[in-house]
């Protein structure tokens, strides 16, 4: 299956079944207005305190803007691997790069403002990093290293400010998200 938009410069994204398994390639705008069930990746970074680096999307995104989320989050392009995904999205938007190692795969569906609708299957991957940031501004209003502790904490007293696949991550995979960064 061909999924097609407006514009052919458009990002392309992988659709998948529930296993995982391409089905086809999808337009990024389509495959989020229609809902299709898609490949993502996710990146966490911790540093050497065990603190997790959080990001705060820029406002104007096209969906999900000024919500706090994990260091950076993508889709592989069409014959990328998910590992590559992840170490390119990780420079482009944080600006820096350090070793990625697979921490966990989930899936979620939620509907987003303006009429847009995830539906993932995400590979999430996790890195160790203590150096510099330089996050691009279009993408990234500010960045914060937090424990997981208060980052539970916040997120209880404030769930509106957090993006839904974070929220999904931490419901679904805190145990596991809580003892990497401590490690």
């Amino acid at each position: 299956m061909d999924v097609t938009a407006d514009s052919a410069n458009e990002e392309r994204m992988i659709l998948v079944d529930a296993d995982d398994v391409p089905t086809g390639i999808g337009t990024k705008s389509d495959v989020h207005r229609r809902g299709l069930r898609h490949r993502a990746v996710s990146v966490l970074v911790r540093n050497a305190a065990g603190e997790l680096l959080i990001q705060r999307r820029q406002f104007d995104k096209y969906h999900s803007g000024g919500l706090w989320a994990n260091a950076c989050c993508s889709h592989p392009r069409p014959d990328e691997a998910a590992l590559d995904a992840a170490q390119r999205r990780l420079a482009e938007e944080m600006g820096f790069r350090c070793p990625l190692a697979p921490l966990f795969k989930t899936h979620y569906r939620a509907l987003l403002g303006n009429g847009y609708i995830e539906d993932e299957f995400v590979h999430a991957f996790g890195g160790i990093y203590d150096g510099p940031i330089a996050p691009d501004p279009a993408e990234v209003s500010e960045w914060r290293w937090i424990s997981f502790d208060a980052l539970e904490q916040d997120r209880r007293a404030r769930p509106d400010a957090y993006a839904v696949w974070f929220h999904h991550y931490l419901d679904a995979q805190g145990d596991a998200i809580a003892a990497w960064a401590r490690a």
